[in-house]
C-alpha cells in the first residue's frame, strides 16, 4: 500500500447500472449516501434487496474499491477502471478489505462513511468482462470464502468528496469483528404445502382419529379404495331394444 492514503476517483450514476461514471466531485448526505445517485436512500436500493423487504435499513450507502485490486486485476489480463464494478470511491494507501465493522473513513475534510459489509460479488461482474469474477471472489487455504470487491458503508457526515482527497482511518474502541457480507442471503422459504399433500406425510400414529374412522393403515387404504369407488362415474344406461312385429297374412 502506498504511504499516503487518499482518493483517486469519485462516482455516481442515478440509474441502476453496473458500472457508474466518474465524476469531478460527489457529495455525501448524511443518512442517505451519495446525492444523485441510485443507490441513495435510508432504506434499502438495490433492487434485489427492495422486492425481498423495501423496509429494510440501507447499510450499502457507499461503495469503496481499493485501487490496488485494479492493478492485480490489470496483470491478470483485465483492464478495470475507477467506478467500472459500480464504487462510489475509489482509494489508495488503504487495505479496505481488512478494517474492522465499524471503521469510520473520513473523506477530504467534513465527510465521514462507517464501514457495514462487505460487497458480495454477483454474476453481473462476469457480464462486464467474463472471468472476472473468479478474480474477485475465491477461497483462502481454510476454505472460507473471500470477497475482494470492494467495501459498503453508511454516511456518518455529510460533504463533498474529491479525487485527491486525504482519506484518515479511525478504527472503532473496544473489540474488532471481521468485515462480513453487507447483505445477508434471505432464509431459503419452502414453498407451501397443500394441507392434504401434508396430511400424507403425517405418520399415522400422530393423526387424530376422527369419531367414528379407521386408523389402522390398512383400513385407511380401503377407505380410499371406497372413496374413489364412491365418485367413480356410473356406468351409460342402456335402453332397452325395441322389438317390432311383423304383420303376416295367413291365406
Amino acid at each position: 500500500m502506498d504511504a499516503t492514503p487518499r482518493v483517486v476517483s469519485v462516482s455516481r450514476d442515478d440509474a441502476h447500472r453496473f458500472s457508474k461514471p466518474a465524476v469531478d466531485e460527489i457529495v455525501l448526505v448524511e443518512g442517505r449516501g451519495v446525492e444523485g445517485d441510485a443507490h441513495s436512500g435510508e432504506t434499502v436500493q438495490h433492487r434485489s434487496r427492495v422486492r425481498r423487504d423495501p423496509t429494510q435499513p440501507n447499510l450499502r450507502q457507499v461503495h469503496l474499491v481499493h485501487a490496488e485490486l485494479f492493478d492485480e486485476l490489470a496483470a491478470a489480463g483485465h483492464e478495470v477502471r475507477p467506478g467500472d464494478l459500480g464504487e462510489n470511491v475509489t482509494t489508495r494507501g488503504v487495505d479496505l478489505l481488512a478494517l474492522p465493522t465499524g471503521t469510520l473513513l473520513r473523506l477530504g475534510t467534513t465527510a465521514v462513511v462507517e464501514l457495514t459489509g462487505l460487497r458480495n460479488p454477483c454474476l453481473q461482474i462476469d457480464g462486464f468482462d467474463h472471468g472476472l469474477l473468479r478474480l474477485v471472489v475465491g477461497r483462502d487455504a481454510d476454505g472460507e470464502l473471500v470477497r475482494r470487491a470492494g467495501v459498503m458503508g453508511v454516511v456518518r457526515a455529510g460533504g463533498p468528496v474529491r479525487p485527491g482527497d486525504d482519506l484518515t482511518v479511525e478504527l472503532p474502541t473496544g473489540a474488532h469483528a471481521a468485515l462480513q457480507r453487507s447483505d445477508p442471503p434471505a432464509p431459503r422459504l419452502l414453498p407451501a404445502r397443500h394441507p392434504c399433500h401434508a396430511a400424507r406425510r403425517t405418520p399415522h400414529a400422530a393423526r387424530e382419529p376422527r369419531t367414528g374412522a379407521r386408523t389402522t393403515p390398512r383400513q385407511g387404504a380401503h377407505r380410499r379404495h371406497e372413496v374413489r369407488l364412491r365418485h367413480r362415474r356410473p356406468p351409460p344406461r342402456h335402453r332397452p331394444l325395441r322389438t317390432t312385429h311383423r304383420r303376416t297374412n295367413h291365406a
